[in-house]
């Protein structure tokens, strides 16, 4: 198939749904941002909204741009775009403090009459205290990650468009929890020890790891789909997926590696604070 550069990176197609929802989503949030700047100008800085938004642009990055019109004919631009959406935008709307501002955002009507009801149900606490746990937030996005790249269920998602946008908000769904208590926006409060998030991430990086190698090492196309579609470039459907599986293996540890070595760090330097405390509080001799 003849493809150049230029069409390889211009070929975009808006998906008018989802380009909505995003519009709509980041108006709300800009609305309620601005209601809480005039009481709380601190606790939701300038650098809070530009990361929602930039959050809201990877999504519109990772549905519209070539990620999506070249996914079902290159591998790599697929996970590229699986990257987008578990690794990339998750964090930053995350890092937006969202809960607060959304609410804020909307009509008041809509908060009392249909958000009042929800918040104070026993199943919302319920659901509240099940999302907060780190093992049920781990076991959430790795699964997803894992069970979607099994040859069948990928080839599945492929065979379907309905299916394969809901693979795609699965990731994003189960990577917001992931991420949520490594970010513990406000007004969220840890439920658990800071150094417990570094087998997490570790763990995590074990499973991106397990899948890329697999890619990399299997010496066989994982997913045939890939074989009967006309290539850009030529690109033989081997390489193809060896290339998916390095750029999974890096960019994913690099994204699970560096909070864990920052928090190590943090862990570390936390612990030599305090032992000058414990020195003082030895009996000294005096020598007169």
């Amino acid at each position: 198939m003849e493809t150049s550069w230029l069409s390889f990176i211009t070929n975009w197609d808006i998906p008018p749904a989802v380009t909505s929802v995003l519009v709509v989503a980041g108006l709300i949030y800009v609305r309620g941002w601005l209601a809480l700047r005039r009481t709380r100008p601190n606790q939701i800085p300038e650098w809070r909204l530009a990361s929602f938004v930039g959050g809201l642009f990877a999504i519109f990055v990772a549905v519209s741009s070539s990620l999506d019109t070249y996914s079902e004919t290159l591998l790599f631009m697929h996970m590229a775009q699986h990257f987008v959406l578990m690794s990339v935008a998750p964090p930053l709307i995350v890092l937006g403090s969202p809960f607060v501002p959304m609410l804020r955002g909307l009509r008041r009507p809509i908060v009392s009459r249909i958000g009042g009801p929800i918040f104070r149900s026993s199943l919302a606490h319920a659901l509240q205290d099940l999302f907060s746990q780190l093992p049920f937030a781990w076991l959430s996005m790795n699964l997803a990650y894992v069970c979607w790249h099994i040859p069948r269920a990928y080839e599945f998602a492929l065979s379907s468009e309905a299916w394969h946008n809901l693979e795609h908000l699965c990731f994003f769904l189960t990577s917001l929890l992931f991420w949520w208590p490594i970010v513990l926006p406000w007004p969220s409060r840890r439920r658990f020890e800071t150094w417990m998030l570094i087998p997490y991430l570790l763990l995590a990086d074990l499973v991106n790891t397990a899948v890329s190698a697999f890619l990399c090492f299997s010496g066989r196309l994982l997913y045939p789909s890939y074989a009967l579609v006309e290539r850009p470039f030529g690109i033989n459907p081997l390489t193809d997926q060896i290339a998916a599986g390095a750029f999974m293996w890096v960019c994913g540890s690099i994204v699970f590696l560096v909070p864990a070595v920052v928090l190590t760090m943090r862990s570390l330097m936390s612990r030599r604070l305090v032992q000058p405390t414990h020195s003082m509080d030895r009996p000294q001799v005096l020598i007169r």
